[in-house]
């Protein structure tokens, strides 16, 4: 077992296409022993949001700070600090960050893949 502060860990822009405002921190992952899953937080910029898209796998997500919309299911969610989500297989989503106000949220993926591609070692 080992305790990691967020703070501990590189924030990195995300790059892709549809990407406005958003950064990540890998928080666990394969490299840290977790075989099977990944922690990972995200940071929405007041007004930023992530790209509209869907993947083949599930993952849970805990909103840590802030409030925002989330699209899934073809419907617009309010969420905000301590609501959590089970975004399913394929489904299309998207989070979008409140004016005024970042959108923290910390999102659980299988460790064979991080932002909806492939990556080894995390």
């Amino acid at each position: 077992m080992f305790v990691r502060k967020p703070s501990d860990v590189q924030d990195n822009p995300v790059d892709m296409e549809g990407v406005q405002g958003v950064s990540m921190r890998l928080l666990l992952g394969r490299a840290d022993g977790a075989p099977t899953f990944a922690m990972r937080q995200f940071t929405v910029k007041p007004g930023g949001h992530t790209p509209r898209h869907q993947h083949d796998y599930e993952h849970g997500v805990y909103i840590a700070h802030g409030s925002g919309t989330v699209e899934f299911g073809g419907k617009d969610h309010h969420v905000a600090a301590g609501d959590a989500l089970f975004i399913e297989p394929n489904q299309i989503h998207q989070f979008r960050a409140d004016q005024g106000d970042e959108l923290v949220f910390l999102c659980m993926v299988p460790t064979t893949f991080d932002c909806g591609k492939p990556t080894p070692g995390s």
